[in-house]
């Protein structure tokens, strides 16, 4: 897919034992203390073709022979899960994601054709050409339990936000409140592909033209609004926080259904 914003490839610290990896015009998360361990979390899998950059972001943080423990998935779009059964091949380690996400990680169901009417932005034109074919992982799988935890990722938790996907979570940590959104909202204008490329901060909800259930969407911003995250790390955009993200997703949530949903939704 030959769109890359002017992050890809360049990680960023968040805290100590988050990492935040753009990956052209997504991002994904590591989550482990290097000074403590060569051992870590991934959250999502990035693009199609991108193993070798995501392979080469881990060592460099991590070390050489660095252990993966496990993969984290928000949803399962194709710009989630580009890589992953590249890097299963390398690092033969569970997957987990939300039980209503599974279908499309076993092969049994394809995601709806998008909504390529639901901006004039080039990217939600461009979305017809995008995969939506499933996948499968049913060998890797796990089903994060129903209480959110995560075996993996002690003093995380899973939080359900569907919409964008019926099987959307978003992962919180209440210790310091950082929340890693997914693309339950994001902060960048991800339909327009000048905002992508130039990676302007502003914050919206869901992609429009892969997001399915607008009033879910909404219900989930709410949700991610009420929990005060201190720090949020989108699946598209740069991270947001303190008083800039507290007042932007207060302010998303309360005019979502004016600004966010499209007039012609699906």
């Amino acid at each position: 897919m030959p769109i890359t914003s002017i992050t890809s490839g360049v990680g960023m610290e968040i805290l100590s034992d988050v990492f935040c990896l753009p990956v052209q015009i997504v991002n994904l998360c590591l989550i482990g203390n290097p000074t403590v361990s060569n051992e870590f979390i991934l959250v999502d899998a990035g693009m199609p073709d991108s193993q070798e950059m995501i392979i080469k972001a881990c060592e460099k943080r991590f070390g050489e022979g660095c252990k993966m423990k496990a993969i984290v998935l928000t949803h399962g779009h194709f710009d989630h899960i580009g890589a992953l059964q590249e890097l299963l091949r390398k690092w033969d380690v569970p997957v987990y994601a939300h039980s209503l996400e599974a279908p499309y990680l076993t092969g049994k169901t394809h995601y709806p054709e998008p909504n390529t009417e639901a901006s004039s932005g080039l990217v939600a034109k461009m979305s017809t050409f995008f995969p939506r074919h499933s996948i499968d992982i049913t060998d890797h799988l796990q089903i994060i339990p129903e209480d959110g935890s995560i075996p993996v990722l002690p003093g995380w938790k899973a939080v359900h936000t569907p919409g964008h996907t019926p099987g959307h979570i978003s992962l919180f940590r209440e210790e310091d409140k950082v929340l890693l959104a997914g693309d339950a909202f994001t902060t960048v204008e991800q339909e327009s592909l000048y905002e992508v490329l130039t990676q302007k901060q502003e914050i919206h909800g869901p992609p429009a033209y892969f997001t399915i259930d607008w009033t879910a969407a909404g219900d989930s911003v709410r949700k991610l609004a009420d929990l005060s995250p201190s720090i949020a790390i989108t699946g598209h955009g740069l991270p947001m926080s303190g008083e800039e993200l507290t007042s932007n997703l207060h302010s998303l949530s309360q005019r979502f259904y004016e600004t966010e949903v499209p007039d012609n939704r699906k």
